[in-house]
């Protein structure tokens, strides 16, 4: 389930032309935890 939703958020920022940074500073977060997401990673 963690890598569908990866991919899902992946898909979005590439149809948004974002790179991981933007969205990351988008979000307030680290460009290594929106690479952690997209990766299925992440455990939380």
């Amino acid at each position: 389930m963690t890598v569908q939703i990866g991919n899902k958020i992946k898909a979005l920022r590439l149809v948004k032309s974002m790179t991981q940074e933007q969205l990351a500073q988008r979000l307030s977060v680290s460009p290594q935890a929106v690479s952690k997401w997209e990766n299925g990673v992440s455990q939380s």
